[in-house]
């Protein structure tokens, strides 16, 4: 069977996106401009990386108020566009490094820009 010769199955986390870079550079190296099977195959992995990507963007690691004034400039969004989990007072003070963080709005954050809630906290 197919999936138990290459890992092939959809991205639900990073250890996935790590093996599934393994299996398109695995193609990539097979491939050698052919047509056929295997570059389609290797059309639908990259695909599910690129998938993967755009909604689990590779966060600066750095602290949590600079990780947000990366999404946020990501996202083009403003302060106040975060009202739904923080008044804009609490986020610009975050920003601004006179507040911590909470683990509640840490948890919000993370659901909203679709990234792991380590990056807040």
């Amino acid at each position: 069977m197919l999936q138990d010769q290459i890992f092939f199955k959809p991205i639900r986390n990073d250890a996935d996106y790590r093996r599934m870079i393994v299996v398109a550079n695995e193609l990539a190296d097979q491939l050698e401009g052919e047509e056929g099977p295997l570059a389609d195959l290797f059309g639908v992995v990259t695909d599910l990386i690129e998938v993967w990507e755009s909604h689990h963007p590779n966060l600066p690691k750095s602290e949590p108020k600079d990780v947000l004034r990366y999404l946020l400039d990501a996202h083009e969004l403003k302060q106040k566009d975060l009202a739904e989990i923080a008044s804009p007072t609490v986020i610009s003070d975050i920003l601004a490094g006179r507040r911590a963080i909470s683990k509640s709005v840490a948890k919000a954050l993370a659901e909203r820009f679709g990234t792991d809630l380590s990056a807040f906290m």
